[in-house]
């Protein structure tokens, strides 16, 4: 690899690590977003099961469960929402694990680099 090939790599990492610095960012939001609707969401369910409000699952009618599991079946009914959570907590795992392959990269081309000096 020469000089010049090895110069435009490091660049292309640096613009890569900027690009994923800004992806992190809106993944860190998106993933705060959706904890606070599932949280949210979980708390009106809780009110509504407490007011007497009839919700199905699977088929099945709940209305007024015990206190002792009206956390847990609120949790059941809010399930789509903990999976959208749990999709933005991956994306944000991964762009975290992304850049730092990246750097890994980044930090391998400029070894090279040296040794060519």
């Amino acid at each position: 690899m020469d000089i010049i090939t090895l110069t435009e790599q490091i660049q292309k990492k640096i613009n890569e690590i900027d690009m994923i610095r800004m992806q992190i960012k809106e993944r860190g939001e998106n993933k705060s977003q959706t904890i606070g609707e599932y949280e949210r969401e979980i708390a009106v369910t809780i009110i509504k099961l407490k007011n007497g409000i009839e919700f199905e699952v699977d088929g099945q009618k709940i209305q007024n469960p015990q206190v002792t599991i009206l956390e847990k079946i609120a949790r059941g009914i809010c399930w789509d929402k903990k999976i959208e959570m749990e999709k933005a907590d991956a994306a944000y795992k991964s762009i975290i694990v992304n850049l730092e392959a990246v750097e890994a990269q980044l930090n391998a081309f400029q070894s090279l680099n040296r040794h060519l000096d």
